[in-house]
């Protein structure tokens, strides 16, 4: 299964369906928090695995990154859940694309444990969005 390739969407990207995707990923980013007695993330900081699986299921796209950060192309632009979070403010290149980094055994490991949430996540937000 790759994870990172081009999908087709669920529902058609637009800048308010981005900002409802915002919203729901990161609720649901405070809700996995609780879950692991955490405290509750001000942010989408190191959410860009569970955010970039998320709007490629819904938004279609790929996902790209390197080992620091990960974001969507969607119809040749960024997208990125994770624009304005501390992590990613503090980077000095959040947008470099490293294809071979999604190639690592261990990374491609590491997605498909998230991507049972992301599948939880995605079923329901469509059911949010009606």
């Amino acid at each position: 299964m790759n994870l990172v390739s081009p999908s087709e969407p669920l529902m058609h990207y637009d800048y308010k369906q981005f900002a409802h995707a915002k919203d729901f990923v990161f609720r649901m980013w405070c809700a996995l928090a609780s879950e692991r007695h955490q405290q509750a993330p001000e942010d989408l900081s190191g959410a860009c695995k569970y955010g970039s699986l998320f709007m490629r299921q819904v938004f279609g796209g790929s996902i790209e990154g390197h080992y620091a950060h990960q974001f969507n192309r969607i119809d040749l632009r960024i997208v990125d859940l994770s624009h304005d979070a501390l992590d990613v403010r503090r980077m000095k290149t959040p947008y470099q694309h490293e294809a071979g980094y999604f190639d690592i055994p261990e990374y491609r490991i590491a997605l498909q444990a998230c991507a049972p949430r992301v599948d939880s996540w995605v079923q329901d937000f469509m059911r949010e969005a009606g």
